[in-house]
């Protein structure tokens, strides 16, 4: 009998930022423990091919793959919760799909056809629905489709949903539709009326959802569920609580209370598989919420208005506090008000400083400020990508005396460029998709922290960056005791330094924070969190 992918479509309607990856990811959890190959793709309704040049604040950060592949911030979620690498199949964006048809017109696929969103537009989308079942052989495809229900940018992909399911045939797809049900106070009331009406705007696409996923502060009771089902043409077992809870580790333990797990298998026509006990997240989730101590780490970055901006860094200091039984507590320090004036007021509190990644000028000079707290007070330090390139910067400029120390990044023409763009992007002149991207190997140094927390020599790590450490600076760098302890075996390039004399100070190129996951916490994030709690 030949292997049938069943698909599942998560959509969302009434307010955005409801936390369809969320649900998206529990369900997907579920049904991996009940013993089903399962992925989870997102379709983003923006132009942009990838989320690659857009501000953090405008989208959170971007996720990058092993392929290298720019994503949105969901994927980071799928990865986490499944505890799996995603791919370039997992995202496609509006700019990918038109991209690619208006590729094809221009090479003469569509010779004397006139090109519309329908059938062109949706049969794209269709095919790269479609990709990941057929090329992987997963037993269940998740999809969720970004943006909500009414939306004009969705519409094309509720079009495509539509067609699908009816050329998919009965039983091999189905539909969740995550809404708002609001409290309002004033009347002491929970208000259905939203998620009729989103329900109803589905319908005038003509898209039936077959479970109803309400977002709910306060806990629904049966007359609530019997009033949506009847009046959404969903069976009240259909109708699943997601009431708010503390951590989004919490959602799968609610959704299997829930039964979702079970609902969509049914009506799926699929065996419900084994019990999910998730004996190892649940033990994760006591051991998040009862932690033994606190421990207060700075976050410098220049996005730290917006959280999801770090949001892999948020989550894999999640998972390393777990590791060490303890609680981290990001103070967010925003780097464009970093100065040497009132730096000791802004860092003096805290055990741990993590300088973030990010691009450009704008914040550089109070990451190098921190560096210089963190180092010269021997606070155990964690820089990323550009976090290293400024410990790099701080170390030429104060300690090795070379006052003119910076980034070609930052001063195309300075005298000293100790961080410099990489050889191979020195002819590059497109923005998107261009730079050192995706999984690289790195062979550590015995004896370094680097080798201590990871317990191997070789090892893969996530980049996204197209300036590098220069290698003519090595050797004065290491005179002085800042030492290469990592390196590209290919390239020669430098992926990681340290300051042995310091307490912890680690500098990595890499972007650890993609690979951290509930089931297995990044190593150097764990070894960072311990250090802070041996001050």
């Amino acid at each position: 009998m030949p292997h049938t992918t069943k698909y599942i479509f998560v959509t969302g309607g009434v307010a955005s930022s409801l936390g369809k990856g969320i649900i998206s990811s529990s369900l997907a959890k579920l049904l991996q423990a009940r013993g089903y190959s399962v992925t989870i793709q997102k379709l983003d309704p923006y132009l942009n091919v990838d989320p690659g040049t857009l501000n953090p604040y405008e989208h959170g950060e971007c996720y990058v793959t092993e392929d290298g592949a720019e994503t949105d911030l969901d994927l980071g979620h799928y990865e986490r919760f499944l505890n799996r690498h995603t791919t370039q199949a997992n995202n496609v964006t509006t700019g990918r799909i038109y991209q690619s048809v208006i590729n094809k017109e221009r090479k003469g696929d569509y010779l004397g056809k006139t090109v519309q969103i329908v059938p062109h537009i949706t049969d794209e989308i269709k095919h790269r629905i479609k990709l990941l079942g057929t090329k992987h052989k997963f037993d269940i495809v998740i999809t969720e489709i970004g943006g909500t229900v009414g939306d004009i940018e969705s519409l094309p992909y509720v079009e495509a949903v539509r067609q699908l399911r009816y050329e998919l045939g009965p039983g091999n797809s189905l539909v969740i539709h995550l809404t708002l049900v609001p409290y309002l106070a004033a009347a002491g009331e929970l208000k259905t009326k939203p998620t009729q009406h989103s329900v109803k705007t589905l319908l005038e696409n003509g898209v039936q959802p077959d479970i109803l996923v309400l977002r709910t502060e306060k806990s629904l009771g049966d007359d609530i569920r019997r009033k949506v089902g009847l009046f959404c043409n969903v069976e009240k077992d259909s109708v699943i609580e997601s009431i708010d809870v503390t951590s989004i580790y919490e959602v799968p333990i609610g959704m299997r209370n829930e039964k979702l797990d079970q609902t969509a298998l049914r009506k799926l026509n699929l065996p419900l598989g084994v019990e999910p006990e998730l004996k190892d997240w649940i033990d994760f989730l006591q051991r998040l919420k009862s932690p033994e101590r606190e421990v207060k780490i700075a976050l410098v970055g220049k996005y730290t208005a917006l959280p999801d901006a770090y949001k892999s860094i948020v989550e894999s200091s999640i998972h390393a506090g777990v590791v060490n039984c303890c609680k981290v507590s990001l103070k967010w320090i925003n780097s464009d008000k970093i100065f040497a004036d009132n730096v000791s007021e802004q860092l003096g509190d805290v055990k741990g400083i993590l300088v973030a990644p990010g691009f450009g000028n704008r914040g550089v000079d109070g990451k190098i400020i921190a560096v210089k707290y963190a180092r010269e007070n021997n606070i155990p330090f964690l820089g990323i990508c550009l976090g290293m390139q400024c410990s790099v910067i701080e170390f030429s400029r104060n300690v090795l005396g070379i006052t003119g120390a910076n980034s070609t990044e930052m001063d195309l023409h300075t005298p000293d460029p100790v961080i410099d763009l990489m050889e191979t992007q020195k002819n590059v002149t497109e923005k998107g998709g261009t730079m050192r991207l995706g999984a690289y190997p790195c062979k550590l140094s015995k004896g370094s922290l680097a080798y201590d927390a990871y317990k191997v020599k070789d090892i893969s790590e996530r980049h996204r960056h197209r300036y590098e450490l220069n290698n003519n600076y090595i050797e004065q760098l290491a005179e002085k005791g800042m030492i290469v302890t990592g390196t590209n075996p290919d390239t020669g390039l430098a992926e990681i330094v340290e300051i042995p004399s310091h307490r912890w100070f680690v500098g990595v190129q890499f972007h650890p924070e993609y690979k951290s996951t509930v089931e297995n916490p990044h190593p150097l994030f764990a070894a960072f969190v311990k250090a802070t709690l041996e001050v």
